[in-house]
């Protein structure tokens, strides 16, 4: 491969992780000390290097990196105890077949459309 296409590859799995982080943050957050919320944001949303976070806040580099990796795999463990982040993605994905089914240029009976919006419904509902 080429080296632009392993830049933006690269870029791309960075892209998605910065995208990761920011939802598990938004759902599990608050469960994080304040001084690990601000080590946090300041690296995943601020985009502050180790050293600017580590001047900012008096601790060294390498206390900067532990405390971003500890918040993340305690953010990983909520989300794999909780899985509220899987379930919203979920709700957004039968969200969006039923905004699809609104549709009456798709071709489909308007029948068939109300039972598979009933379904999907319900399917909503039981998750809550």
């Amino acid at each position: 491969m080429g080296r632009l296409v392993l830049f933006l590859l690269k870029r791309y799995d960075s892209m998605e992780k910065i995208f990761e982080q920011a939802l598990l943050y938004d759902f599990y957050g608050d469960l994080l000390t304040d001084h690990q919320k601000q080590v946090y944001e300041s690296a995943v949303f601020n985009d502050m290097s180790l050293g600017e976070i580590a001047a900012e806040q008096g601790i060294s580099r390498q206390g900067v990196h532990d405390l971003i990796k500890r918040c993340d795999k305690i953010l990983q463990d909520y989300e794999s105890k909780l899985h509220l982040v899987e379930r919203f993605e979920k709700a957004k994905e039968k969200i969006a077949r039923i905004e699809a089914l609104t549709d009456p240029a798709d071709g489909v009976k308007e029948e068939n459309k109300l039972t598979e919006i009933r379904k999907l419904a319900g399917d909503l509902l039981d998750t809550l």
